[in-house]
């Protein structure tokens, strides 16, 4: 096995006695191991650890026997421990996980594991062997989970010490971290911070994963070093395989001794290398090697104090660990700015590049507003975008960096629709139709808004409903169907399937923002079910049957769902304002003859104007009342249309609002697992 070529290698080294006798100077000796297969009960040794500074202290060990094929990588030693700094700790303290224990002179492994709800001076030791494989793991091999016989087994957990964050946004992160349980402990800085300080055996080690303006990693102790090559822990940090920790020396204050267990308190030193394995035995890693991680710039102002915060981190390279970490820090740096809680709105533009080329690169810019927390409201989309990229199906996405500009303010910059016209009403494929469109400002004075909107030029002779809104707003006749027929969000993004990651990165870079006002074209015959209302089946998209299977179905338009891939028909302009509300028009779509003729005939009263309905806070009707406002609008429909028509003018349909801070953020994207 290669670990045992290290042995070898290792075992050259080791000094000849009648050398080391002649010798005037001293010699070191190489580190000689202890094999599991020599140990027995009543043994007794040492083990090395730092409780205060970087001073290294020993306690007694002794051991009790041999547990066969109980830890994650193989047999555990059963041990007691003892002496006065144990007395002094209360215990095996988190944060001596790793600590070096030597039987005759021989290291034998590390202090890991214990029970729950028991001594915490008895416990588990992990074999030096195991944790030397570590140096010689494939990167991408996994190891087998953690013995399921073992449940009440557990590692002696390794504090996580935060440095520059609040309690509000490790809190964030713990809950969309839950299967780590995480404890953050907000910790000081020690003098010797800056200064790099070599690794030996029983030195403390700190695993980060933030390191910069902010700072947040787990404490623990080294247990070998051979060259620049580590080992330490005894047991998982995170149990994340091949990965790039960035490697710290850290400096320890004191003990802190409560009513579950003791901890280690110390603070995250320099970098000073990388720790590349984080399985079973162990941490492992090499130091003078740094870990490259991803630059996080972020740049937050508080428009109403003009206080601004520049922060710079580096976080690393992890599928699942990226997204939580960059919107933490994102969401830290804002609750340091504006230095308050509660409501607000956020006015913010972030670039995610890629390591594998512009192309791949991502820039979005959004509004949001919140009465609660404006901050947390804000940061979710960055997560989700983040998230999508790192677990997209079609290519790994290296990020080469984060770029996060954002103001907040406590004023509520929103505004309402509340009257749009368009000109003219009866058009032909290709022409352009032009709106005027009203908002009022939240607690402002009314502003109009020109805009013109193009008809496709393949786009069917008829009716055709334009669809005027807010970019954070849905339709009503969607989520009628997707109340009506229970669809929950989970359901809609599985039936929902991009080709390539091009297509990807359209619809995410071209998802409307909360302060775009949007016109596109409204399907209102769409339906998500079977002609005989029973379940979801096929998308029936005016009146015509695709011949697509479930799976293949994605949305057209913005929000239902239909294998069309035409380029979606719209037009939107942005706004400084979180735009509430929608309404809709219909244009007749007649070809160039008769469109020339009506023309003639009626150039004076070729304009119609969009019914917006009065706000609503909620669209979360029951399935049967929606049903029933359906059943109205569209009977009403129906008669409006049919009278305009005799009287050769643009019709006109009503419908609700929504306010768009209760719309999902990113509509098309907002899944944590989109690709599958």
């Amino acid at each position: 096995m290669k670990y045992l070529q290290t042995l070898r290698r290792i075992a050259v080294r080791t000094c000849l006695t009648a050398l080391c006798c002649a010798m005037t100077v001293t010699v070191v000796c190489a580190q000689e191991f202890m094999n599991v297969s020599d140990v027995h009960t009543g043994m007794t040794g040492y083990a090395k650890t730092v409780v205060q500074g970087d001073r290294i202290d020993t306690f007694p060990v002794e051991i009790l026997g041999v547990m066969k094929n109980s830890g994650p990588s193989g047999d555990l030693v059963l041990a007691k421990f003892s002496g006065p700094l144990i007395e002094q700790t209360g215990g095996i303290a988190q944060g001596m996980s790793g600590s070096p224990v030597y039987i005759d002179g021989k290291l034998l492994g590390a202090v890991a594991y214990g029970w729950s709800f028991t001594n915490s001076k008895v416990g588990m030791i992990t074999p030096i062997g195991d944790m030397l494989k570590l140096w010689n793991v494939p990167s991408k091999e996994e190891i087998r989970p953690f013995n399921a016989r073992e449940s009440s087994l557990i590692p002696i957990a390794t504090p996580l010490m935060v440095s520059g964050f609040d309690s509000l946004s490790t809190t964030w992160m713990k809950d969309k971290l839950p299967q780590y349980n995480f404890n953050p402990v907000d910790t000081a800085s020690a003098a010797s911070d800056s200064v790099a300080q070599p690794l030996e055996a029983g030195s403390s080690i700190a695993a980060a994963f933030v390191n910069g303006d902010m700072k947040m990693g787990a404490i623990g102790t080294v247990t070998y070093v051979d060259d620049n090559q580590v080992v330490a822990f005894g047991h998982p940090f995170l149990k994340k395989g091949s990965i790039n920790y960035f490697m710290h020396n850290a400096y320890i204050f004191t003990i802190v001794n409560n009513m579950q267990s003791s901890f280690k308190l110390g603070s995250i030193g320099a970098e000073i290398g990388k720790i590349s394995q984080d399985r079973g035995a162990g941490i492992a890693g090499q130091y003078n090697y740094l870990a490259p991680g991803i630059p996080v710039i972020i740049k937050a102002r508080d428009t109403d104090t003009g206080n601004d915060n520049l922060k710079r981190v580096k976080i690393v390279e992890d599928n699942e660990l990226t997204p939580v970490l960059a919107a933490t820090t994102m969401y830290n740096t804002v609750n340091k700015t504006i230095d308050r809680s509660g409501g607000g709105t956020a006015d913010f533009v972030y670039t995610i590049h890629s390591s594998d080329g512009h192309d791949k690169d991502i820039t979005r810019h959004n509004m949001y507003y919140s009465e609660d927390n404006i901050n947390e409201k804000s940061i979710d989309e960055l997560y989700n975008v983040l998230d999508i990229l790192k677990h997209n199906e079609f290519i790994d996405y290296p990020v080469q960096d984060i770029t996060i500009n954002v103001n907040i303010t406590q004023a509520k910059k929103s505004a309402r629709i509340v009257d749009a016209t368009a000109a003219p009403v009866v058009v032909s494929p290709g022409d352009n139709v032009y709106f005027k469109v009203k908002l009022h400002p939240y607690r402002g004075v009314d502003e109009m808004k020109t805009m013109s909107f193009t008809v496709p030029k393949d786009q069917p002779l008829g009716d055709m409903v334009l669809e005027i809104r807010g970019g954070g707003v849905i339709p009503l006749p969607y989520l009628i169907e997707k109340q009506r027929y229970n669809l929950t969000d989970e359901i809609i993004e599985r039936l929902r399937h991009y080709k390539n990651f091009a297509e990807l990165k359209k619809e995410i870079e071209k998802e409307d923002a909360n302060n775009d006002l949007v016109i596109e074209i409204l399907d209102q015959n769409v339906s998500m079910i079977n002609s005989d209302g029973k379940k979801v089946k096929k998308a029936k998209i005016q009146d015509k049957e695709p011949t697509v299977d479930n799976k293949d179905i994605v949305k057209p338009g913005k929000h239902t769902l239909s294998d069309d891939t035409k380029a979606d028909a719209k037009s939107s302009i942005t706004t400084p304002y979180i735009v509430k509300g929608d309404g809709q028009i219909t244009i007749k779509v007649v070809a160039p003859k008769e469109r020339d003729q009506y023309l003639s005939k009626n150039h004076r009263i070729n304009e119609g104007k969009a019914i917006i309905g009065e706000e609503s806070n909620d669209r979360s009707d029951s399935g049967k009342t929606a049903s029933k406002k359906e059943t109205t609008s569209q009977k009403d429909k129906k008669d409006n249309q049919e009278n305009q028509h005799d009287k050769d003018k643009g019709t006109t349909t009503d419908k609700g609002n929504v306010k768009s801070d209760t719309a999902p953020l990113i509509r098309a994207i907002d899944l944590s697992r989109l690709m599958h």
